[in-house]
């Protein structure tokens, strides 16, 4: 399946600049830098500046706020999930068929296990035509 100019890399789509949380910062903090940078997650570092995960808003939510658990308590490395992520040469369709096999709306661009941008749903649509857009944000959310 051809999403858009075939050519197109991670590189070329993600938004640069993506911060990360460090893994013992709790998740009041997440929760205020993601309201703060008006974004849903952030690449979980360890000391070492490496990416160990990620935390979305939603994880905040579900899985420490609606579980009982005190976010000013909670760490983000404790929470933090699975890490799918790719490098800044992975092809657009690549990119996508990742995203939609994890069911994922966000995905961290890493170069040497360093964050070097995200890519979101957002910058998916400023370069995708419109019916490739229409067609991931299917298999994202329809299979829910």
């Amino acid at each position: 399946m051809t999403r858009g100019h075939p050519h197109e890399t991670a590189r070329d789509v993600m938004h640069p600049g993506a911060e990360c949380i460090g893994a013992h910062e709790t998740l009041d903090r997440a929760a205020q830098l993601m309201r703060n940078m008006n974004v849903g997650a952030l690449p979980v570092c360890g000391p070492d500046e490496r990416v160990t995960g990620i935390i979305t808003d939603r994880d905040i939510v579900v899985k420490c706020i609606a579980s009982g658990h005190d976010p000013s308590r909670t760490t983000a490395g404790e929470l933090a999930g699975g890490l799918v992520f790719v490098t800044p040469d992975t092809s657009v369709d690549e990119t996508l068929t990742l995203m939609e096999q994890h069911q994922i709306k966000r995905v961290p661009v890493l170069s040497d296990n360093r964050i070097v941008g995200m890519i979101t749903e957002a910058d998916l649509a400023k370069h995708l035509p419109d019916d490739k857009l229409a067609e991931f944000l299917h298999h994202v959310y329809a299979r829910s």
